[in-house]
């Protein structure tokens, strides 16, 4: 009897290292020896980034199989092998966990994903969850892990979503810089320009498809298709020798956690959210460099924040006026007893506008006239005109900020960030299996 399997896994990596992608990825090979039929890509799943006790990515994986009925036990062993070998199980705050659900996704699974992707979820809850759902779980400390193990399963990708190569590095190179030619590296983002996204910051020219800790990753290439990630990968010349490789279908890049459009007394910690509402005051820069304006709607009022990293975001902040309004995309944090949001984006809808009192300009020559005195008229300095009943005029101030939507620079893109040129790009369902997806 054929069983269509959905294996979820969360929480084994930590700060000096692993990753929870390198454990699918030793998966795909060792099951693909079973010849299971594969239903999906591996799929990574990050979750909200706004959450403190996140892991280091804040990405579950799932692995969709159909596969005899007899294989169950076998493929749940190689799952608890691999992930009590390859994960950071004896660092602090590492939970790790493995969810089995057989069957079609039910919609309750789905709700849960997209909860733990805008907001906290409860640990009780999601052991509820599995309980009422038949779950079969593998909680190797404590149960954390869970809430990413469902939430990989029951985020299917049915909507909007994209894909990420990612090639890992041998045992013996972890831990040591990563040997990437990055002429190569430009070579490839010119080449998949529009197809592939984030790969250099042009600001700085930092190389960004490369991770700066322990992990086992040597490089990831996030794209619009498989072909184009693949395409990207070959592009590439590593001075040291990839291990394997895999391509995820992916929720990254598609702005998954800012799908919540809430009001300012709704907010609570660590929640993200959009938000639209008025300018209050002038924008402040504090120590740092970080960019604080006040914002209000019908239902309240916080403080925005737009911090250093965010490079030209805090100047657009620091331009902002009273009575601007604007929609902003971030979280929630808690900061001296109140809630501050931390802006990713700002999306100005409507600027207010400015004038001021300017003399008038000279009929004749078209130059603006100097006033000769408390009404006394004004006079053209270069053509003599005087104009001797002649008055102030309000004159409206060209803003340095135009409706629009603004960005960070790459660098300063989350997981989950949608990049601009994703926009209009955004997919509903609609697999696209290409081959190779994995070696070995």
């Amino acid at each position: 009897m054929s069983l269509s399997i959905h294996l979820g896994i969360d929480d084994t990596d930590s700060m000096r290292g692993g990753c929870t992608t390198y454990i699918a990825a030793i998966l795909v090979e060792e099951y693909s020896k079973l010849d299971v039929r594969w239903l999906d890509y591996p799929n990574l799943v990050r979750l909200n980034p706004n959450i403190p006790w996140k892991t280091r990515g804040n990405g579950a994986v799932s692995l969709r199989f159909q596969a005899d009925k007899s294989m169950l036990e076998d493929i749940v062993d190689k799952a608890l092998n691999v992930v009590e070998r390859e994960s950071m199980i004896g660092d602090e705050g590492v939970d790790p966990a493995i969810a089995v659900y057989v069957g079609d996704i039910p919609d309750e699974l789905r709700r849960f994903a997209y909860t733990a992707e805008i907001d906290v979820v409860d640990i009780e809850y999601a052991v509820k969850l599995a309980d009422s759902l038949g779950v079969m779980r593998w909680i190797l400390k404590d149960p954390k892990g869970l809430i990413g193990a469902l939430a990989a399963i029951g985020e299917d990708l049915r909507g909007d979503h994209t894909y990420e190569l990612i090639a890992y590095r041998t045992q013996q190179m972890r831990g040591n810089p990563r040997m990437i030619d990055p002429n190569s590296v430009k070579a490839m983002d010119e080449a998949t320009k529009g197809e592939t996204y984030a790969n250099i910051d042009r600001e700085t020219g930092r190389i960004l498809i490369t991770p700066r800790g322990p992990d086992p990753i040597l490089y990831g290439i996030r794209g619009e298709t498989p072909e184009a990630v693949y395409k990207a990968h070959r592009i590439l010349k590593s001075y040291e020798k990839v291990e394997r490789w895999v391509i995820f279908r992916s929720n990254q890049c598609t702005d998954a956690h800012l799908k919540a459009r809430r009001t300012i007394s709704t907010l609570k910690p660590y929640v993200s959210a959009v938000l639209e509402g008025v300018v209050f005051g002038r924008p402040y820069t504090i120590p740092g460099g970080h960019v604080v304006f006040k914002l209000y709607d019908n239902t309240g009022i916080l403080d925005c924040a737009v911090y250093e990293p965010t490079g030209r975001l805090r100047f657009i902040a620091s331009k902002l006026m009273e009575g601007d309004r604007v929609r902003v995309y971030g979280g929630v944090k808690p900061f001296g007893g109140s809630l501050t949001f931390n802006v990713e984006k700002i999306e100005v809808v409507e600027l207010t506008r400015i004038y001021r009192s300017m003399n008038p300009v000279c009929p004749s020559c078209g130059k603006r006239m100097k006033s000769m005195g408390s009404n006394k008229g004004f006079r053209c300095v270069r053509c003599g005109f005087r104009d001797m009943d002649g008055a102030k005029v309000e004159v409206e101030i060209e803003r340095e900020v135009k409706p629009g939507l603004y960005m960070p620079p790459p660098r300063a893109y989350r997981h989950l960030t949608k990049p601009p040129e994703r926009y209009g790009k955004e997919k509903s369902g609609g697999l696209i299996w290409f081959h190779p997806w994995h070696e070995p």
